[in-house]
């Protein structure tokens, strides 16, 4: 027979039950306290404790937002599998790191291929775009300067701007005076290296440099 801790009995050694009573009180509450780690078994009641105890948030909602990768139904996931809000974070951390330059190529191929159609809707098929930009080019390293050039060629806009420049020009020129003037071809190219051309595309000074080309090459 086990020996009864003397801490259970009284001085004449007969059983404290009060201390005993005590006892057993004091360690079901202790039992009562302690997280029991769940298994594919385990009910409900049992995981949200042991989910509370380690810091996994009641909610979804109550995760860390992510102005990058932020997402309702991943939330949603997350808790499922049961994560903490430190484990969202760097979650959160290692996509930023890994993904954002992925994203930044794939958002940059995007932009690209929405320019290629709008371009090719403008020209009216593949094959048309395509001898429109030998055009362009070849008119381009003719008559712009390289650095305006390049700006025009660097958005869908542009190049429409420069194919319509082509189609558009009208045989004459006209000065501030509004008397009729013909320039050189040096003379147009000169103009087309000031900023109001090729930065602030003044459209009547464009118009004159147009009507310039068109009389000196129709």
């Amino acid at each position: 027979m086990e020996k009864v801790p003397e801490k259970f009995l009284n001085e004449d050694g007969t059983l404290n039950s009060d201390a005993l009573i005590k006892s057993y009180n004091e360690l079901e509450k202790k039992i009562g306290g302690m997280i029991t780690v769940p298994d594919e078994n385990s009910d409900e009641t049992v995981k949200n404790r042991f989910w509370r105890a380690i810091g996994v948030p009641e909610t979804p909602d109550e995760y860390p937002h992510s102005e990058m990768f932020d997402n309702e139904n991943v939330r949603q996931e997350f808790h499922k599998i049961g994560l903490t809000n430190s484990q969202v974070e760097k979650i959160y951390d290692i996509a930023k790191e890994f993904l954002s330059p992925i994203l930044a190529e794939i958002f940059s191929q995007q932009k690209e291929s929405n320019a290629i159609s709008e371009l090719k809707n403008f020209f009216g098929s593949e094959e048309k775009m395509q001898d429109a930009f030998v055009a362009i080019k070849s008119f381009g390293e003719k008559f712009l300067p390289t650095d305006a050039f390049n700006e025009l060629c660097s958005t869908p806009q542009g190049i429409q701007g420069i194919y319509k420049m082509m189609q558009s020009m009208e045989p004459h020129v006209e000065t501030d005076g509004n008397a009729p003037e013909k320039l050189s071809d040096s003379d147009l190219r000169n103009m087309m290296r000031d900023p109001k051309y090729w930065r602030d595309h003044d459209v009547e000074y464009i118009r004159k440099i147009e009507n310039g080309f068109k009389k000196l090459y129709s």
